[in-house]
């Protein structure tokens, strides 16, 4: 028995009824034959891991932009944090850890330079082609954009990881995927839930603590938000005689550690009492089974209001989020103006597809400093 048959016989006896199991796997686009070593959701996982676009992510912008400090997230470092809380949860919950990480590894791959004010720019310039959603990006990264075959585009990942790219809740603008879209349940495959609230849990934590670092938010002001008393408290009782319960940094870690708990004993009731055994009768289900606890969701919901009022909405963030309109904005009409200016493989775009679609793919794939040295280099920074 080779490698990988031991370890899809492994899976069989240590995941959960309601796991994805990499023997069953919905396949792939394009067929290929297995690996002796690694089954076929280490596989997508390496192959998002040695991507271009995964590596384009260390000069992304989470909160702040990259020349801000060297200590702040980037859209890199954010996946890798995303990752290791996804793992946890995943093994804690019976689930396929492999399935999990690729999902997460891949799911910011589409996001744009300057955040999610980047985003908002490329969706308002393809409002009339069909309008951009990074999820829907990602794919299309993973699918037409990553080139590691003569035989086909894209990395030609399992369904089963595309389907978790592409995220249920996500606004699917009007315009067809050029290939066929992974089938889809009622709800996503637990794998799949669990990468995105590992993601909740990871940008919470990781943007208060580059806030406080950054001195936009101070400790005083958290104080009164349940979530981050509790979190204080747990910290202090770690370390009843030091200063644990002062310093923002072992308060990050418990705030991590109260909802990734709460999260797994919550999620765990729900998966007994639902009475799924099997991946697809998790997906028929109309609800999400991953989920905190109504009390720890409620004070979540707080928190995340806290940071959209005090963080992100902050006058130094605005500014620096606002250099995306004329930047972006800027690069798309010199290159609509002139399409020789794109890469031949961008100017060529895809069949069917309108030009627009073609430089928002460029403009999406750039990293924060070179789409302000691009524009600098074409639009004289202006």
């Amino acid at each position: 028995m080779d490698l990988r048959a031991r370890i899809e016989t492994d899976e069989d006896a240590r995941l959960a009824a309601w796991a994805s199991r990499s023997r069953d796997s919905s396949g792939r686009l394009h067929a290929e034959a297995e690996h002796p070593y690694r089954t076929c959701f280490q596989r997508d996982r390496d192959r998002v891991l040695h991507s271009s676009a995964f590596r384009r992510l260390q000069y992304k912008t989470q909160v702040f932009v990259h020349h801000e400090g060297d200590h702040f997230r980037s859209r890199l470092t954010h996946t890798l944090e995303v990752a290791q809380i996804g793992r946890t949860l995943a093994r804690a919950l019976g689930s396929n850890e492999d399935l999990t990480e690729a999902i997460v590894l891949a799911h910011d791959l589409g996001h744009t330079p300057f955040g999610h004010t980047g985003e908002r720019v490329l969706h308002q310039m393809l409002e009339a082609h069909g309008g951009f959603e990074h999820n829907r990006q990602s794919l299309r990264i993973v699918d037409l954009m990553e080139l590691r075959s003569g035989q086909y585009d894209g990395l030609n990942l399992t369904h089963d990881t595309r389907a978790g790219i592409l995220k249920h809740g996500a606004e699917y603008p009007r315009y067809p995927h050029p290939v066929p879209l992974p089938p889809l349940g009622a709800s996503p495959a637990v794998e799949a839930q669990i990468a995105n609230r590992a993601d909740e849990i990871a940008y919470h934590a990781h943007d208060l603590d580059d806030g406080l670092r950054s001195g936009l938010l101070r400790v005083e002001g958290l104080r009164g938000l349940r979530l981050w008393d509790r979190a204080r408290e747990r910290a202090s009782a770690r370390a009843p005689n030091s200063e644990a319960g002062a310093l923002a940094a072992p308060v990050i870690a418990a705030l991590i550690d109260v909802l990734s708990t709460d999260l797994i004993e919550t999620s765990s009731e729900r998966l007994r009492a639902s009475g799924a055994a099997s991946r697809d009768e998790v997906r028929a289900r109309p609800a999400p089974l991953i989920s905190l606890s109504e009390a720890l969701e409620d004070e979540r919901r707080a928190l995340a209001a806290f940071l959209m009022e005090n963080l992100y909405r902050h006058p130094d963030v605005v500014r620096m989020a606002g250099r995306a309109e004329p930047v972006l904005g800027g690069l798309w009409e010199a290159y609509r103006a002139d399409p020789g200016r794109l890469p031949r493989r961008a100017r060529e775009g895809r069949a069917g597809e309108p030009p627009e679609r073609a430089v928002a793919d460029y403009l999406a794939g750039m990293t924060d400093r070179f789409a302000l040295t691009e524009h600098e280099r074409l639009c004289g920074g202006a």
